[in-house]
C-alpha cells in the first residue's frame, strides 16, 4: 500500500515537471525574441548617437532605423559588398537636403545632398509612388547599386531595385543616379521647390561624380517614406 502510495506520488511528480516545461516554452521564445529585437535596437540606437556627422544634418532616427533594419539584412545575404549606405528621406521638403551617404565602417556621414524625386511623384513634396513604367514616378525600397556608365545626363549610376511590386522593376525603368542642372540652390530660389525627374535620383551636378564613385558596385541605397 505504501509503494503504490509513492508511485502515485512520483507519478504526479514527474507529470507536473513535464508539464511545467512544456508550458514554459514558448514564454522562453519569445523572451528570446525580445532579446534579438532589444539587441538590435539598442546597435542602432548606439550607432545613429555616435554618427560623426561632419557638420550635416543627422536623419530622422525613424528612417535610420527602417535603413539599418534592410541593410543588415541584405549584409547577412552577402547580397551587398560595403560598409555604404544611401539613405534618402521622401517624407521630407525637395528644398531640403534629404539625402545622406553614410560610411557605417567608420560611423561618419560623407555627404549631404538634394535630391529630386519623379515629376508624377509630387510637386514640393514626394507622396504618390510606383514601379510601373513610364509612370515618371519615384520608388521606395531597397536598390543594390550597380554599374556607371556616360549617358545623357553625363556619368550616372544603374539601380536594381530589391523589393519585389515596389521597386522591382528600376532597371527596366532606367531608375539610375545622376546628376541634372534643376537640382540646385539657384533652381529652388527661381521656382520654390527642386526640379522633378522622371522617377530617378538626380543630385547636384557638382557633386555626382563624387557619390557615385563613393556608392557604386554593390552598396545599399534606401528610399523612404512613412508607411
Amino acid at each position: 500500500m505504501i509503494y503504490k502510495t509513492i508511485s502515485i506520488l512520483l507519478i504526479g511528480f514527474f507529470s507536473f515537471v513535464i508539464n511545467a516545461n512544456l508550458s514554459s516554452k514558448p514564454e522562453s521564445s519569445t523572451l528570446v525574441m525580445a532579446t534579438v529585437d532589444n539587441s538590435f535596437e539598442t546597435n542602432v540606437e548606439s550607432i545613429y548617437n555616435n554618427l560623426n556627422t561632419n557638420n550635416f544634418s543627422l536623419p530622422s532616427k525613424n528612417s535610420f532605423t527602417k535603413a539599418m533594419e534592410g541593410y543588415f539584412e541584405l549584409k547577412k545575404k552577402d547580397i551587398i559588398q560595403n560598409e555604404i549606405l544611401t539613405l534618402v528621406d521622401y517624407s521630407l521638403s525637395s528644398i531640403e537636403n534629404r539625402l545622406w551617404v553614410i560610411d557605417l565602417k567608420n560611423n561618419t556621414i560623407l555627404f549631404q545632398s538634394l535630391v529630386s524625386h519623379g515629376r508624377n511623384s509630387g510637386d514640393e513634396f514626394a507622396n504618390i509612388f510606383s514601379n510601373k513604367p513610364e509612370s515618371y514616378k519615384s520608388s521606395l525600397g531597397f536598390y543594390l547599386t550597380g554599374e556607371t556608365y556616360f549617358g545623357k545626363h553625363g556619368y550616372s549610376l544603374r539601380l536594381d531595385g530589391l523589393d519585389k511590386g515596389v521597386n522591382s522593376n528600376a532597371r527596366d525603368r532606367a531608375i539610375v543616379v545622376h546628376g541634372a542642372d534643376y537640382v540646385s540652390e539657384s533652381f529652388i530660389e527661381q521656382n520654390g521647390r527642386l526640379g522633378r525627374s522622371l522617377g530617378c535620383l538626380a543630385l547636384i551636378k557638382e557633386l555626382t561624380k563624387e557619390v557615385i564613385d563613393t556608392i557604386k558596385n554593390k552598396s545599399c541605397i534606401f528610399v523612404y517614406y512613412p508607411s
